[in-house]
């Protein structure tokens, strides 16, 4: 839209090529104004700034706080409060120079005071648990259903939902029951499509992930995702924030979509769903051109279910007691030290190890190696 006003085409007329409001147009325009629009921010954030105009910028902060430990530590008075602290910032000719108020008020936010207020800390960014999503180079489809609707005198049905995390790119598929081969289906209409995303996400049901009660299964939509090239992800049991933004897109489609209308059949129920969807992805347009790019779906591929997986499988699980995690039917330690905590399991099956990485959500970019060890797929037949 933006390009085509700065072509010279009019704002009405680009409002009607787009089918937006003039509005809009107008917002966007006025957004990039002066910007190149490769360097432009077209994310759609909500209006107003991120943080207070009168805020101390994140690099003086650190600095209050790295200057406070150093004099705690070395200080020949055994003094690192605000009086100190901007003592010292002022021997040094740091500028500009925050006053003591604002040092004190910058400490006591960042919870380094003796006081027991609670802290909050600043939210990590979205997909925080693997470096290349959170840092916007690549995309992630997340998959979740909903159970337990009803057709007035009719049947019960399922939907299974999608959105990517970037771009916002929804789809949603109501049927009778989901199964995996159901599932398996759904993805590869979808994925032919959209493209294939880096990562595809899943809670940890037997659709997605396969039986629980045997070791070492790989299950069909598993096996489809490792086929594509596809990375699956399995988010921690009980865990809140991983799955948000399709328990986001879930709630939203229930209830523009569900209870907004009444269904008579199954059939009406998935046109006004497809409605939806279309018009969610026609308001999403621009935040998914500028999402990180998606691979082309292969040609002349077709599953093969009883082929040897290869690729990578990441768990996100939390440590029990004694610094292990289940996944896979088996229990693996990892470190007696990080106990109740986050890690990312990533099972390399061409490699034959699994590396535990430490996950913590106030320092999402430090992300260590915690362990290392050898594992080996069973070769056996996929029971279909």
């Amino acid at each position: 839209m933006v390009a085509a006003v700065r072509r010279g085409v009019g704002m009405r007329e680009v409002a009607r090529r787009f089918r937006v409001a003039l509005a809009t147009v107008q917002l966007w325009v006025a957004r990039t104004d002066g910007q190149r629009l490769n360097r432009a921010d077209f994310t759609g954030r909500r209006p107003g700034r991120r943080q207070a105009v009168n805020r101390s910028a994140p690099d003086v902060e650190n600095l209050v706080l790295s200057l406070r430990r150093e004099l705690k530590d070395t200080s020949d008075l055994g003094e690192f409060g605000a009086q100190a602290i901007h003592a010292t910032l002022e021997a040094r000719g740091v500028h500009p120079l925050p006053s003591v108020r604002t040092i004190g008020r910058i400490l006591e936010r960042r919870g380094v005071l003796n006081g027991r207020r609670r802290v909050r800390h600043p939210a990590p960014p979205p997909g925080w648990y693997l470096p290349d999503l959170a840092a916007c180079k690549a995309e992630l489809d997340s998959f979740d259903i909903v159970e337990g609707l009803v057709i007035k005198d009719g049947p019960q049905v399922e939907i299974l939902n999608a959105t990517s995390l970037h771009g916002g790119l929804v789809n949603s598929w109501p049927m009778t029951t989901v199964t995996a081969k159901a599932a398996v289906a759904a993805l590869v209409e979808h994925w032919r499509q959209v493209g294939l995303p880096r990562y595809a996400q899943f809670d940890n049901d037997t659709i997605f992930q396969g039986a629980h009660q045997h070791p070492d299964v790989v299950g069909r939509v598993t096996r489809l995702c490792l086929s594509l090239g596809v990375v699956p992800v399995f988010v921690p049991p009980r865990e809140p924030g991983f799955q948000a933004a399709i328990e986001n897109f879930n709630g939203r489609w229930q209830a523009k979509v569900w209870a907004r209308f009444l269904h008579p059949s199954l059939e009406a129920l998935q046109a006004q769903s497809a409605k939806y969807v279309a018009a969610s992805r026609l308001r999403a347009a621009t935040r998914i051109e500028v999402a990180p790019s998606r691979r082309p779906f292969p040609r002349n591929w077709a599953l093969n279910l009883q082929a040897q997986p290869h690729g990578r499988i990441i768990y996100l699980r939390r440590t029990g007691a004694t610094g292990g995690v289940e996944f896979l039917g088996r229990s693996f330690a990892v470190d007696a030290s990080w106990l109740n905590r986050l890690v990312r399991a990533e099972v390399d099956l061409d490699a034959g190890y699994i590396r535990f990485y430490a996950l913590r959500r106030r320092d999402p970019t430090r992300q260590p190696l915690l362990r290392e060890v050898p594992y080996i797929l069973p070769r056996r037949r996929f029971t279909e």
